[in-house]
């Protein structure tokens, strides 16, 4: 299980450095993959939700990271296997959550706040890494786990300027993008 601050545990903090600014195109192999869902997928301001019938028992995070590109800031969670059931994504007028199961807020950098909830997804069996990256990218200022419990993973998102964002999984490793509009 993720502990809480009310468990008193530290968590464990990455600071992400800003990578280079991408050109019109794509220059690593995620980007290249990712560059045709992403020119197709628009930006939202709303809650949505992405859902597949094929899900595993429980989806296992194993690899989180960030990135800041021309026009939106990227936040990738990898599975070891197929993506969860259902995730959920709601933007939110706070950078403030609620933490589950405790219930106490957790506030994270930005003024807005986006709010991404793994359904039958577990964090705490083979990540390993950070659960809290804060960025200071210009959109997505800090990304935290804010819930690992139950068969629940909720990440709180701290954004500037605009909580409007595109999400989309990609396969082959097992892949969700949440990119973040910056202009």
């Amino acid at each position: 299980m993720f502990m809480t601050s009310s468990d008193r545990a530290q968590p464990k903090v990455a600071a992400a450095t800003p990578s280079a600014p991408s050109s019109a195109a794509p220059a690593t192999a995620e980007e290249l993959a990712a560059a045709p869902v992403a020119s197709v997928t628009p930006f939202i301001c709303s809650a949505s939700k992405l859902s597949v019938a094929t899900a595993p028992a429980m989806a296992n995070v194993n690899a989180v990271r960030t990135g800041s590109h021309t026009g939106y800031d990227r936040l990738v969670v990898q599975f070891s296997g197929r993506q969860p059931g259902n995730i959920e994504i709601k933007p939110q007028s706070t950078a403030t959550f609620l933490g589950a199961p405790s219930g106490e807020p957790t506030r994270v950098a930005g003024a807005l706040g986006v709010k991404v909830l793994l359904n039958v997804a577990d964090m705490h069996t083979a990540y390993t890494g950070a659960s809290v990256f804060k960025t200071n990218f210009a959109g997505l200022r800090e990304t935290r786990v804010i819930e690992d419990f139950e068969g629940y993973v909720a990440l709180g998102l701290g954004v500037n300027g605009s909580s409007c964002y595109r999400a989309f999984v990609l396969q082959n490793p097992t892949r969700l993008v949440v990119d973040i509009q910056t202009s």
